[in-house]
């Protein structure tokens, strides 16, 4: 199974929560709300869960094996530190890139 498209948005806010995520596989199978943490560790990514009547969080999706979830992850946050930082679209980075080179030229 390959990864395919990975896309990632940030988010401000006060907690551990620093962005969602949506993980494509095989132009075929796409999985939302992904969550990249800030933990104890470091970043890492949580899968999405749901809230039983108990309240515990059950995984909604999730890797079987811990070398697939480590690729995933990896991508994953690969593309957290690409991202652009909350508030601004990637067509407003791309503008921006085609005015430096405008002006340089």
């Amino acid at each position: 199974m390959e990864i395919t498209d990975v896309r990632v948005r940030r988010i401000t806010s006060e907690g551990k929560l620093r962005a969602y995520a949506t993980i494509t596989f095989d132009n075929q199978f796409v999985v939302h709300n992904l969550k990249v943490i800030d933990g104890k560790s470091g970043l890492f990514v949580a899968m999405p869960s749901r809230k039983t009547k108990s309240g515990e969080f059950k995984d909604v999706a999730h890797p079987i094996s811990s070398d697939f979830r480590a690729i995933m992850q990896e991508a994953i946050l690969d593309a957290f530190e690409k991202a652009p930082p909350p508030g601004v679209e990637e067509s407003d980075l791309e503008d921006e890139k085609s005015e430096k080179l405008r002006t340089s030229e």
